[in-house]
């Protein structure tokens, strides 16, 4: 059964680009131009990806992702996004969107990109299981994570991590592929209270990427400049 597209454009000439490129490639899709449009249809239909502009007629693309969000809607949302529009793409990702592609984009890229996410959001290759002992084990390629040990190993060797490090690196575990910012890890590693930078996560990120350096075959850490960071494994990076 094909996988089921909703793109909310309202500029013709690409909504015509995205509608005839993706269904080149065998998905189905529903073009709507019109915010307010687009998020009752968004709430009213199973769909598989959601491909939103940001400036639209009625609701903004923001606005929809967050009411998408607050209404318990999880389908993953790649969001067009002006090119150097930093603050858009950090908003964005802030509102619960999994991807951004920048404008002006070649239909490789956003097939590629397309793809990814789907296959993220319909293969979840982090899988969650329980050790034989009973211990909880998060296993991403060769890394093995114990939540409840604050432990890793990686290809059978231990890695010792700082309290923090290992928190970072769990809550990038559970979103292989996806990034995120500077200030989610912020707020959810050391809180909302926490007076320090940004540089404090940066700092963390480079230790914790060092830690991991023998073997980056099998899981990475990426910059996206300006925005954060995502964790890459050999699986994804083939099909990227």
């Amino acid at each position: 059964m094909p996988q089921n597209i909703l793109v909310i454009e309202d500029e013709p000439t690409l909504a015509r680009l995205l509608s005839y490129n993706l269904s080149q490639e065998g998905y189905e899709t529903k073009v709507i131009d019109h915010g307010g449009d687009g998020l009752q249809a968004a709430l009213q239909h199973p769909y598989d990806l959601i491909i939103l502009d940001i400036m639209l007629p009625g609701l903004n693309g923001f606005e929809i992702l967050s009411k998408l969000r607050q209404k318990g809607n999880r389908t993953p949302v790649i969001i067009l996004t002006a090119r150097n529009a930093e603050e858009e793409v950090v908003q964005g990702l802030k509102y619960g969107a999994d991807d951004y592609i920048t404008k002006p984009f070649g239909v490789a890229e956003l097939l590629a990109r397309v793809s990814a996410v789907l296959r993220r959001t319909t293969n979840d290759e982090t899988a969650v299981d329980k050790t034989a002992s009973g211990d909880k084990v998060i296993a991403v390629g060769d890394l093995l994570i114990y939540p409840e040990k604050y432990e890793v190993n990686l290809n059978g060797e231990s890695i010792p991590l700082r309290p923090k490090e290992f928190e970072v690196l769990l809550y990038l575990v559970q979103r292989p592929g996806v990034v995120v910012t500077r200030d989610d890890l912020m707020n959810i590693v050391w809180g909302f209270d926490y007076i320090g930078g940004q540089r404090t996560v940066d700092v963390h990120v480079s230790s914790l990427r060092k830690k991991l350096e023998m073997n980056q075959q099998s899981v990475q850490i990426e910059s996206i400049r300006g925005v954060g960071y995502k964790l890459v494994t050999a699986s994804l990076k083939k099909g990227s």
